[in-house]
């Protein structure tokens, strides 16, 4: 039953972040959540430092949100890069270049820091 509450602590952390996101892009006058995810993130750290602070945080618990990170991040994530793309690709040449400038530069540094590690 632990589990439960380590995943509603979870989603009541999402919910808020989603909430902050939208009303800072509404307050910016942007038509989209501006940093929703962060925040959550942010609120679930904070909650789960607080539970741990007050010994409410017990394993199972903690087991809840760990099931849930592995398997939320690389998801959000994922969306996040995909409508960066899509936003970079409508909104024209120079954020395709923007992107594609580190990308092709980490395809070169990445396997020369690759060796130096290597060797050692």
């Amino acid at each position: 039953m632990k589990i439960i509450y380590g995943v509603a602590l979870l989603a009541f952390s999402y919910i808020v972040g989603q909430w902050l996101g939208e009303f800072f892009g509404t307050l910016l006058g942007i038509n989209a959540n501006v940093g929703g995810v962060g925040f959550a993130m942010i609120i679930l750290m904070l909650l789960k430092e607080w539970f741990v602070k007050k010994n409410w945080m017990s394993p199972d618990m903690d087991l809840g949100i760990d099931f849930w990170n592995k398997m939320y991040i690389p998801v959000v994530i994922a969306m996040a890069a995909s409508l960066n793309v899509k936003s970079a690709v409508s909104t024209g040449t120079l954020a395709i270049v923007a992107g594609a400038i580190p990308v092709v530069a980490a395809f070169f540094v990445f396997p020369l820091i690759l060796k130096k590690f290597h060797k050692n």
